[in-house]
């Protein structure tokens, strides 16, 4: 079975107004936020196959700190510069580009990204009107193929939908 969990990245900080926006770190309820979510999938016993993230620094701390929690090895996250700031299209690309797993197991991937792009895409693939995934929000989801490849508009069921300020998964 693939499940696809979508992460958005935890708040981050616009105290310097002269940051570039790729730059932007984590404020204190990111910091906060982010390690919540990961003691949360944990205790969902999440165990990840593939983890891609977006190379800005608010999603990939998000990332750091959540797959800490998860036990996955930082050197086989996946960087993709393609998830900043990317449409449901380039989204959808990034998803049918996955490596299946050599096996028949459950495959979960996990892809910390950012909204309006996130949020859109998790619409469309899972046929919801979700209507903004906060930060540090996980939407997951069932996906109906057998290979990544396949993945296309409407394949996914929604299992659960999950934010910091949420009380149940």
């Amino acid at each position: 079975m693939k499940k696809l969990y979508l992460i958005r990245h935890a708040k981050s900080s616009w105290d310097n107004p002269d940051l570039d926006d790729f730059d932007r770190p984590l404020n204190s309820r990111g910091i906060k936020d982010a390690p919540l979510m990961g003691k949360r999938l944990k205790e969902n016993k999440l165990t990840p196959y593939i983890i891609v993230t977006s190379p800005a620094i608010r999603a990939l701390d998000t990332c750091l700190i959540i797959t800490k929690f998860l036990g996955f090895p930082k050197e086989k996250i996946s960087i993709d510069k393609r998830l900043y700031h990317a449409s449901e299209e380039e989204l959808l690309r990034v998803i049918r580009e996955l490596k299946d797993h050599p096996n028949d197991e459950e495959e979960n991937v996990l892809l910390f990204g950012h909204n309006p792009g996130l949020t859109n895409f998790a619409n469309q693939l899972l046929n919801e009107h979700i209507k903004n995934i906060p930060t540090t929000g996980i939407v997951v989801s069932s996906l109906s193929i057998k290979k990544w490849q396949e993945a296309d508009w409407g394949c996914g069921k929604l299992l659960f939908f999950a934010f910091p300020k949420s009380k149940e998964d």
